[in-house]
């Protein structure tokens, strides 16, 4: 071995010297100690480079930085060692650094912070980390990326590797032939057990991932993405039942600020789920409260009666059962990750750790569905089912609005000159087209924003707390599923209310109400309910009719809950409930039904969309609302061949209804003179369970199999209907366009020119092309692991209803990938590689490839850019400044000049 090396390495782990100063007290201890650093420094005080000391020491530039960061961090401990003994000396800030040779005590303040010694130990505690997961898993994928993951430093993994390398774990690397590049490779590295051979890195199904981990604080410490939730003590909980006022906030979580285990983090707000006891758990909206009862850290409201027990053994109790799922006791997903408090920069996660009085690291008792700066993200578009009940005038100017919208993203997208990305986007855009004469969904409205309702008794009943808009300015509320312009409360905004700016804050995404309020909003609960809050005035005219009388004081859980299980039928699809009572009531108003027919259907989708939550028994409401007459009267019709129906009614419920048509194979054919699409259908039959002959089919919608959308209108041809299918027929006509177009796009021009000038670039593509189609394989491997999985928990539990199915389902999968290491790779594109794509350094068919495992959205800011918002430091500074001295949202963006949601984004 070179003497050098050698001598580097029996000096790397030093042991503490005996003495007063175990390293020396001169000047520069290091001068004649001979360590690793002390020999670069001389050889560079010679002339040479950093290759040459590197090649002088029998290293690679690669080995030589490494092994150079290695003793950086042993030299600091050293010096760590050093001023902490010189302070148990006595000594002060200033002599220390008079000693050691330091300018002034800030350096010494560094030295004796307590995460330094953490950080100098992160190289020594991945390679602990990694040595483990040998251990477990074998042979583990170390490549390009592999830091990102685990949330730590290239730097730091590779001092990891190339300790544990010189422990006998070897660090292979090899080539993967590139299957759409032939004659290019992507390179692989594994570190593999100690004796294991290089041939073995080829058996890929044996190379595991370490996506299942992550590390908060550099490399310090290594935790799971998901551990089974910590559960609290009940004794610590106290429930406010309805009789004390646990209705006006019912579903909110109050928590005793300050508790360490109860921690919201960055949050005012968060949706949360805390186990208790270890077999119940609270669901609801968590905020902070100034005003607990002595000996209790949360308080729990509830619209249940008091004597309803906290826990027990059946459905009938305040907080809900886990689940019979073991890896899902919740019954829901939380948000994925965990926050560390040693990384305060860390994304936001649904669970997290924080110290106890005794240092140690303990995992929090909040669970999060969601939290602060959540919902503001979700869409913005009008849906029909609350636009189709407002005026003639507001209809045709906002469906007017995203007929333009389209018009010109056509037109944009047609004057692209590079044809595979044209394709990709009239692709895109056509199938937008497609599905937007289905929702039949128009253009926001101004400043229009999705928010999470939370409660302040303290509220006007005409007034909304609500930071992102103007003090003073009114604002409409409308919560989904949607009745009618009865449950639209149209408020004034009260940013000055001292109640909530306490509780709420300066909120991203949330407003204000009271009870009251809530109960309009079709008896909205506080436990993560949202509605869309529309800023009125102006050119913007929002119908809202006084409240139905028939709706005043009607408790649906109280009306149709607390029966004992089994004595009425439970509620096991309520999306598909809640599909046909929306669509009745969408129909009954556009048909002139009456007040009190209006109240009767309204009353039942309130008990609907809470019947599977809240057990309640909607079976009965459906007789005693008389439903079926309703039905029958505004829903009945005669086909065709005499045959009675009842169903949607109306061209705004028809055109998601659902209708089955034959199996169909393949692709669509695209008609090149026309843009329109047809299938190849399959006739094919099968036997059923009761032993009938059936043949095969499949789901679409009636707005999706017509030509014409005038076909769906009602026998009542209402103005909406009218407006609505011209609207839809606009969209199919763009959708076929955009696909005649799509045919008579070209090719690119390759230029092998224009390759050799980005080579680089076109590697990199390639390379991150080749990643994404390996993953391939593996998702296909998680899907089996996952279907499997779901199928065993629907054979141990027959009775899972449609939505625990589909959690069960979501929560499998995500395990699945995890298992094999499957995980979507997108491909990020570079300026750089967005010029070569551009100058046709990539062919026809790899092009498309890359395109196929873009983001579309970001492959369309790409090839559409549009101005974005960015702020200056000193703007930036303001808004921070502003919202910690108490400013709204909106004053913050109107003193500056910008949107709400770029201050939003800032302050996130």
């Amino acid at each position: 071995m070179n003497p050098i090396v050698e001598d580097m390495l029996m000096h790397y782990g030093m042991p503490r010297r005996s003495g007063r100063y175990p390293w020396g007290s001169g000047d520069n201890p290091y001068q004649h100690s001979g360590d690793f650093l002390s020999r670069v420094e001389e050889l560079k005080s010679q002339g040479l480079s950093e290759t040459e000391i590197a090649k002088s020491m029998g290293l690679t530039t690669t080995q030589y930085r490494t092994q150079k960061s290695l003793a950086k961090d042993e030299r600091r401990a050293l010096d760590v060692a050093r001023a902490r003994s010189l302070r148990e000396d006595g000594k002060s800030l200033n002599e220390i650094a008079a000693i050691m040779g330091f300018s002034n005590d800030s350096s010494v303040r560094s030295l004796l912070n307590e995460n330094s010694e953490a950080r100098m130990n992160q190289a020594r505690k991945t390679a602990d980390f990694l040595k483990e997961q040998i251990e477990k898993k074998g042979m583990i994928d170390v490549g390009t990326g592999v830091e990102r993951e685990l949330g730590i430093s290239k730097e730091k993994l590779n001092q990891a590797l190339y300790i544990l390398e010189s422990e006998g774990y070897p660090v292979y690397g090899g080539g993967v032939p590139q299957v759409t590049n032939p004659g290019k490779q992507t390179n692989i590295k594994v570190i593999c057990p100690p004796g294991t051979e290089h041939k073995e890195i080829y058996n890929f199904e044996n190379v595991h991932s370490l996506s299942d981990y992550v590390s908060h604080d550099g490399g310090e410490t290594y935790d799971p993405k998901y551990v089974y939730p910590k559960s609290m003590d009940s004794s610590r909980i106290r429930i406010r039942y309805a009789e004390d006022g646990g209705t006006q906030k019912d579903g909110v979580v109050e928590i005793r600020r300050g508790v360490d285990d109860l921690s919201l983090g960055e949050s005012h707000y968060a949706q949360v789920r805390i186990l208790v006891d270890g077999t119940h758990y609270i669901k609801g909206m968590a905020i902070y409260s100034d005003d607990l009862p002595d000996g209790v850290d949360i308080v729990f409201n509830t619209n249940k009666k008091t004597g309803t027990p906290m826990l027990g053994p059946k459905n009938d109790t305040v907080l809900k059962p886990i689940g019979k799922d073991p890896d899902n006791p919740f019954g829901s997903l939380i948000k994925d990750g965990i926050v560390d408090p040693d990384d305060p920069t860390s994304k936001k996660g649904g669970q997290s750790y924080y110290y106890d009085k005794d240092g140690k690291k303990q995992l929090s008792l909040i669970n999060k569905r969601a939290e602060e700066g959540d919902w503001g993200e979700w869409s913005d578009h009008l849906p029909s089912q609350f636009l189709s009940k407002q005026s003639m005038t507001l209809i045709k100017k906002q469906l007017g609005l995203a007929t333009a919208d389209k018009q010109a993203e056509f037109d944009e997208i047609c004057s692209l000159t590079n044809p595979t990305v044209k394709k990709a986007l009239l692709k895109s855009f056509a199938d937008d087209c497609d599905s937007a004469a289905v929702h039949l969904q128009a253009a926001a409205l101004p400043r229009q924003k999705y928010q999470v309702i939370l409660p302040i008794t303290s509220m006007k009943d005409n007034e909304v707390y609500a930071p992102n808009y103007r003090n003073g300015e009114q604002v409409a509320l409308i919560r989904f599923p949607h009745g009618g312009t009865f449950e639209i409360p149209v408020l004034t905004v009260n940013n000055k209310q001292a109640d909530a700016k306490r509780i709420l804050g300066n909120a991203m995404d949330a407003v204000g109400i009271n009870s009251k309020v809530a109960e309009r909003l079709s008896g909205a609960d506080f436990d993560g309910d949202t509605v869309m809050v529309i800023p009125t005035g102006g050119k913007v005219k929002i119908t809202s009719t006084r409240a139905l009388e028939g709706l005043e004081g009607f408790d649906p859980k109280l009306e149709y809950g607390g029966k004992p299980e089994g004595s009425f039928k439970p509620m096991r699809n309520t999306q598909t409930e809640m599909g046909k009572i929306s669509n009745l009531i969408t129909d009954m108003t556009l048909r002139g039904a009456s007040e009190d027919e209006l109240a009767r259907a309204v009353r039942h989708s309130m008990v609907v969309i809470d019947a599977e939550k809240h057990h309640l028994d909607y079976k009965q409401s459906e007789v005693d609302n008389g439903i079926a007459s309703l039905k029958k009267k505004y829903q009945g019709n005669y086909d065709e061949d005499g045959r009675y129906h009842e169903g949607a009614a109306t061209l705004i419920s028809r055109a998601k209804s659902e209708t089955s048509v034959l199996k169909r194979k393949g692709s669509p054919i695209i008609n090149p003179e026309t843009g329109e699409q047809t299938y190849k259908e399959v006739y094919e039959e099968y036997t059923d369970k009761n032993g009938r002959t059936r043949v095969r089919t499949q789901a679409s919608t009636k707005m999706a199999e017509t030509k014409d959308a005038f076909t769906l209108v009602s026998d009542a041809d209402t103005p909406q209907e009218r407006a609505y299918a011209t609207y839809a027929n606009e969209m199919k006509s763009l959708a076929n366009r955009a696909r005649k177009e799509m045919l008579g796009t070209g090719k690119i021009a390759y230029s092998a020119s224009a390759k050799e000038t980005y080579q680089e670039e076109v590697d990199h593509l390639m390379a991150q092309l080749n990643v994404a189609l390996r993953n391939a394989p593996r998702e296909r491997q998680a899907q089996v692991i996952a279907n499997a999985t779901v199928a065993a928990k629907k054979q141990e539990n027959p009775d899972m209803t449609r939505s625990e199915i589909k959690k069960a389902s979501q929560q499998a999968l995500t395990a699945a990938r995890t298992t094999v290491g499957a995980s979507r790779e997108t491909i990020s594109i570079s300026d750089r590689e967005w010029e070569a794509i551009q100058a046709g350094a990539i062919s026809e068919n790899r092009l498309t490839q890359i395109i196929n495992n873009v983001d579309i959205d970001t492959l369309r800011q790409r090839a559409t850019p549009r101005s974005t918002t960015v702020l200056s430091t000193a703007k930036v500074n303001k808004i921070a400044s502003m919202s910690a001295s108490g400013y709204s949202t909106a004053e913050i963006a109107e003193a500056l000049g910008v949107s709400t949601s770029t201050v939003n984004k800032y302050l996130k």
